[in-house]
């Protein structure tokens, strides 16, 4: 029988023991300081009632701590739920009272979000400051990390937005995070010479399974950088990165700020990879960066419930404008509007099989096909690259490498007294793929935009809320009261341009 992945996770962490784990700052732990910090949390959150099969939500910024706790979740059994930190009550709220946590890490700032969020459910949840509940020199005694060897348990519930406007838990097992994360980062060329310089957030997929998982089963070398910046990933790769994984947005700012600052440029041309996801790079952008580092950036696609199942290659053609082709473990297949399979380079809906698999959504039924429709409309070219053309519904926006539920920004805007009926969609940017817009039916008084803005503020995060309200007597409906967005998007560009 073969050792499960975890296992072999932490023979990665005897083997390195004495290598550099992670750097934050000007702290770095080694894999050995790792594990005793992961132990000695493991056993605090088995103090405070934590058992196998519960969930611990975390609400913490990127740093040694929150991967710590994160691997202290998997020594308990324990799921780990990472929670956006840009989140708001109302968002926060629904993860807890739709997983319900036994703990919630946090930081001192979200304290008072979270006290009146627990005051605000029909439950309970134990609050976890951990700035307050540990310090370097409170490290309790540990006889090492003890990892499960179960790769059918539960590891993580990620919650991600779908086109029912609610934010749904998806399902992964251990097994599927680390042997997708092994498949892709094999592919990667990652080795423990290695150092990854990681400025992505740590609660979905491109930061916590590819960075934190991906890296660490390599041995390689995490250089965090909590708040993103070119000139601070100049500085990492100056140190000693090699590998930088990015979004578009990141990379349009890294192209501007070179430009601006030649004296840049040379830690990003001695650097070994850098590569791109969450949303769709632009062939500018890709042609504007190989030319100020000489670096062609690897574009790859994968979703919370897939994980990432679709990459350009390491060594061969990395082609503008595609998301290449399967990575090891995974099929794919190509199927137009009558469900009819796809051989020819004709556009259709993309559906995954995949090594990283969600079991399911969380208290939903489970998948009864091994085949998950994306959502996303595809080509695929004679040799098999494939490049996303378009999402198949208009009520997913895609801005800044997230993806985001129109229905959820509607809804909240409904609930203001000025606003009658609303319509959202996404338009076309050229730095954030696409922003976002709201359509109004209601009152228009000068202090209305600035009203609404105010009211998405106090219920979304920032990235969530509209940059552009326009007001109008009625919003375009077909025969049946569909609401036709492609419409408002017309209408949008007419409005800018006065056309």
């Amino acid at each position: 029988m073969s050792p499960s992945q975890l296992t072999a996770l932490g023979l990665t962490f005897d083997e390195r023991a004495q290598a550099t784990a992670v750097i934050d700052g000007a702290r770095s732990w080694s894999y050995g300081d790792l594990r005793t910090a992961a132990a000695s949390r493991a056993q605090a959150l088995s103090k405070r009632g934590v058992v196998c099969g519960d969930r611990v939500a975390s609400l913490l910024s990127p740093s040694m701590e929150a991967i710590a706790w994160n691997l202290a979740c998997y020594a308990t059994g324990a799921v780990f739920v990472p929670v956006n930190t840009r989140y708001q009550s109302a968002e926060i709220r629904h993860i807890v009272e739709d997983c319900a946590p036994r703990v919630m890490l946090h930081e001192p700032a979200s304290t008072p979000t979270l006290h009146a969020v627990r005051d605000a459910i029909d439950g309970d949840v134990d609050l976890l400051n951990t700035h307050d509940a540990w310090t370097p020199s409170s490290e309790p005694p540990t006889a090492g990390l003890n990892l499960p060897s179960d790769d059918r348990a539960l590891a993580l519930l990620i919650y991600t937005s779908g086109t029912t406007g609610r934010s749904k838990g998806v399902m992964l097992e251990q097994g599927a995070v680390l042997g997708n994360m092994r498949a892709l980062t094999d592919a990667w060329g990652f080795h423990p010479n290695d150092q990854l310089v990681l400025a992505l957030p740590l609660f979905h997929v491109h930061g916590l399974c590819i960075g934190v998982h991906g890296g660490l089963l390599q041995g390689l070398t995490l250089r965090l950088v909590p708040k993103f910046s070119p000139a601070a990933v100049a500085d990492s790769l100056r140190a000693g990165g090699t590998v930088f994984m990015g979004v578009p947005t990141m990379y349009s700012r890294i192209v501007d700020h070179l430009s601006a600052h030649p004296e840049d440029v040379d830690p990003f041309r001695a650097a070994r990879l850098f590569t791109s996801g969450s949303a769709a790079l632009s062939p500018q952008v890709f042609s504007a960066f190989e030319a100020l580092t000489g670096h062609r950036i690897l574009e790859r696609y994968g979703m919370s419930e897939t994980l990432i199942t679709l990459s350009n290659p390491l060594e061969a053609e990395r082609r503008p404008g595609t998301v290449g082709r399967p990575v090891p473990g995974v099929d794919v297949r190509v199927r137009d509007d009558q469900g009819t399979i796809i051989t020819s380079d004709s556009p259709g809906e993309l559906e995954v099989r995949s090594n990283g698999m969600m079991r399911g959504y969380w208290g939903r039924d489970a998948p009864s096909n091994p085949w998950f429709a994306t959502g996303d409309i595809v080509t695929r070219a004679t040799d098999g690259y494939l490049s996303i053309v378009g999402r198949k519904s208009v009520d997913i926006i895609k801005s800044g490498g997230f993806k985001i539920a129109a229905r959820e920004i509607e809804e909240v805007l409904r609930d203001h007294p000025d606003v009658e009926e609303v319509g959202v969609v996404g338009v076309t940017h050229p730095e954030w793929g696409e922003e976002i817009v709201a359509f109004v039916e209601g009152a228009s008084r000068p202090e209305t935009r600035d009203a609404l803005e105010h009211h998405c503020k106090a219920a979304l995060a920032h990235y969530k809320c509209p940059r552009h309200f326009w007001f109008v007597d009625a919003l375009p409906r077909n025969a049946l009261g569909k609401l036709q967005k492609h419409l408002l998007k017309r209408e949008h560009t007419r409005l800018l341009t006065g056309a």
